[in-house]
């Protein structure tokens, strides 16, 4: 498959496994209403989704973010201009960490515009496989061409990729219908099964078997025979089911071509496509209207995405209760979505909005806040988020353990480095998990240099002999093992000294 070169690519593909893992630090000050797993996150989203990743590797069902468009235009509240080269930098290390979010069954979707995208398009092939290219969508995001410009842009693209593409087919939804396209359903002939509509019966002749080509005779005696360039769209088995069932409409003189009845009790969706026009997810207008009620006209980002739009992404790949993310969270729109849809939500913002912009607006959100999607979806208040900054790295550049961390931070640590899978123990036991026909000990009480066999950190025959039990393979970490090699071999255990044998990346 083609690759995207640019200045530094080889060093930049390089980045995300060099970014060291850090803490998460809850600030109870910013967080709001019940407990909740909804987070609110202030730092560098690289650093945060390294962070994030020993719990949340595989979990989350939607991404969307919108990054800087890289439009050489000045914004108030974070960076826009930024050369190309050093666009593709940003972007790439963290598009790499969040493939390794996403479910099976899940997908991410960018915002961008004409600037960028295609180039986004080619890299997003790489990370996430050309195959799982689900679509680009097409947003209408003016409703007046821009007078300044030769050939205004009244469109932003959302380029749509899958885990696996497969997968996310078999839990894609259907969007509602609106009350215009409800209307277009009837019931002429009083149908026991209620209003329907009728959509053609024949198909280009080009695509058809030979069992479609033949001549119909309507309930009114009338025989149609079609020209050759078209055929039936269903064989003449399966058409005279059809209309045995009364699925078939012959007018109501019943000489007509035949249509085929869909009825409104069997179709509750339709599917969606790729042009999203600003009457059915709104507009730039719309979501600078809707920040403007929030935090007034002075205090506002230039080109804020309406509630309708991500409301939309949200309809088609997700359910209640699934994890959404945006790790450029900006003024807090997916997060605002998410909760009033039930939805669970990381959100991560580096700038000062991040407690100026997110933390106001979302509290509005918990309290019933009534602008955006909130009457649509009947949001009426509740729930929470908890808020969190970077903390320091687990391990420093000198190797050196933290001694900020608790014990199960570096629980959740290690069982990621070591199993590349989320931890999702209760970090109350020495025993931290078993994964694979093997189990994972950690023994470790926060108190750095503490070697005295007694302390609990160091594996001697008497902590080994407290140790929950397992017949199989181990890994034990520790500060230190009065063990020697043949006995811990005897024993099946591979013994791994803190700090020094904790991976860093």
């Amino acid at each position: 498959m083609p690759i995207l070169n640019w200045l530094d690519r080889d060093e930049t593909i390089k980045v995300a496994n060099k970014v060291p893992f850090r803490l998460l630090e809850a600030d109870d000050t910013l967080s709001y209403g019940e407990q909740s797993d909804n987070m609110i996150i202030q730092g560098d989203n690289l650093e945060a989704l390294k962070a994030l990743l020993p719990y949340y590797k595989g979990q989350v069902k939607c991404i969307y973010i919108d990054p800087p468009y890289n439009t050489k235009s000045a914004f108030e509240h974070y960076d826009d201009n930024l050369e190309h080269s050093q666009w593709l930098n940003m972007m790439y290390p963290r598009l790499e960490l969040l493939q390794e979010f996403l479910r099976e069954d899940g997908s991410i979707w960018v915002s961008i515009d004409d600037n960028e995208v295609h180039y986004l398009k080619v890299i997003m092939d790489e990370i996430f496989g050309r195959s799982n290219f689900v679509a680009n969508v097409v947003w209408q995001k003016r409703t007046s061409p821009d007078m300044r410009s030769t050939l205004g842009a009244g469109h932003d693209h959302i380029i749509v990729y899958a885990q696996d593409y497969e997968r996310l087919k078999n839990v894609f939804h259907k969007l509602p219908k609106t009350p215009e396209q409800i209307k277009a359903y009837k019931n002429p002939d009083n149908d026991h099964r209620g209003p329907w509509v009728s959509t053609d019966c024949t198909a280009q002749a080009g695509h058809g078997t030979k069992d479609q080509f033949y001549k119909l005779t309507t309930p009114a005696g009338r025989i149609i025979e079609l020209p050759a360039s078209l055929c039936w769209r269903f064989t003449q088995k399966r058409m005279q089911e059809e209309i045995e069932a009364g699925r078939i409409w012959f007018g109501k003189d019943g000489k007509g071509v035949p249509r085929k009845k869909t009825f409104l009790s069997e179709a509750p969706g339709i599917n969606a496509w790729t042009w999203w026009t600003n009457t059915e997810v709104g507009h730039n207008q719309e979501g600078k209207k809707e920040i403007n009620q929030l935090f007034g006209a002075d205090n506002a980002f230039a080109t804020p995405k309406p509630e309708r739009l991500l409301q939309r992404i949200l309809q088609l790949c997700s359910d209640s209760g699934d994890l959404i993310m945006d790790s450029f969270l900006g003024s807090g729109t997916t997060a605002a979505v998410a909760h009033k849809m039930g939805r669970r939500y990381i959100g991560i913002e580096m700038g000062d909005h991040a407690v100026t912009h997110v933390v106001p607006r979302m509290k509005k959100v918990v309290d019933g806040e009534e602008g955006g999607i909130s009457k649509t979806v009947n949001w009426q208040g509740g729930g929470g988020f908890r808020f969190y900054k970077l903390g320091e790295a687990v391990i420093d550049e000198f190797g050196h353990l933290n001694s900020q961390v608790k014990f199960p931070a570096l629980a959740a640590h290690i069982w990621f480095t070591e199993t590349k899978t989320p931890y999702t123990g209760e970090a109350d036991s020495p025993l931290i998990g078993i994964h694979e026909g093997t189990a994972y000990y950690l023994l470790y009480n926060g108190i750095l240099g503490d070697k005295r066999p007694d302390s609990g950190n160091v594996l001697t025959t008497k902590m080994l002999n407290a140790l929950p039990l397992y017949d199989g393979p181990k890994v034990i970490y520790g500060e230190a093992s009065r063990l020697g090699e043949a006995r811990l071999n005897q024993l099946d255990i591979t013994f791994k000294q803190t700090p020094y044998d904790i991976k860093m990346r």
